[in-house]
């Protein structure tokens, strides 16, 4: 533990009149950390295989206005980025999060993309992520903040897309804590939980100015998600 850390949990327990935790309290806070009960889950969400898990995910995405492509590769991602941009009437020219999920994917095969990587600058409408996770129950992507994955690609475009391996969708929101806390304790991994998770489900949108829903009030007016099915990916 740093010394600034430390000058500040000291603090607190000062003011709470509580010195340091003894052995058996310590061993039961890390022991429900590590085994954390779970409230009722939805059926829905529930024994589902990962063919189950997709459709659901599908369905559940085109309900809340984010439109799904699901592709068997990597190498068809490209085309299929390249064909909604297309569908959309939106330019070719994109911004992309230095994520290593996608460094994986043959961006060269869609000559027509420019491609811009790093720090969204705000400039291009179109902004290409992946995600740590996405909860098929609620179609709510789980995505991360970090130097490869900076939080404002997620809301300063004004079309977001995610590309997904279908290996990171899960049923409950549940799950994908448990996956972020997995990946978070794994070799190579920041020891820490990210400073930032957004929770992601649809495009940006409000009801505020009479109940009328509006698109893109506080975030991408367009969500499109591209699912990778081949493991590879991931």
């Amino acid at each position: 533990m740093s010394a600034a850390r430390d000058a500040i949990l000291g603090g607190i327990r000062r003011s709470l009149g509580r010195g340091a935790l003894d052995e058996a309290r310590v061993s039961s806070l890390e022991a429900r950390l590590a085994g954390h009960p779970r409230g009722q889950l939805p059926a829905r969400a529930q024994g589902l295989d990962r063919a189950g898990l997709l459709d659901l995910l599908e369905r559940q995405a085109k309900a809340v206005a984010c439109s799904v492509a699901r592709v068997r590769s990597a190498a068809d991602v490209p085309a299929e980025l390249a064909r909604y941009l297309k569908s959309q009437n939106l330019p070719s020219r994109v911004e992309m999060s230095p994520d290593p999920t996608l460094d994986a994917v043959p961006w060269s095969a869609a000559p027509m993309l420019e491609i811009a990587r790093g720090r969204p600058s705000g400039e291009e409408g179109v902004g290409v992520t992946s995600a740590c996770a996405a909860v098929a129950e609620t179609a709510t992507l789980m995505i991360a903040s970090g130097e490869r994955s900076p939080a404002t690609m997620n809301f300063l475009p004004d079309t977001h897309v995610v590309v997904l391996p279908a290996s990171r969708v899960v049923g409950p929101l549940e799950d994908a804590w448990d996956r972020l806390r997995a990946a978070s304790a794994a070799p190579m991994a920041a020891a820490t939980m990210p400073r930032t998770v957004n929770l992601v489900t649809g495009p940006s949108r409000t009801g505020d100015i009479e109940q009328k829903i509006e698109m893109g009030a506080h975030g991408p007016r367009r969500l499109h998600l591209i699912v990778v099915e081949d493991d590879a990916l991931a």
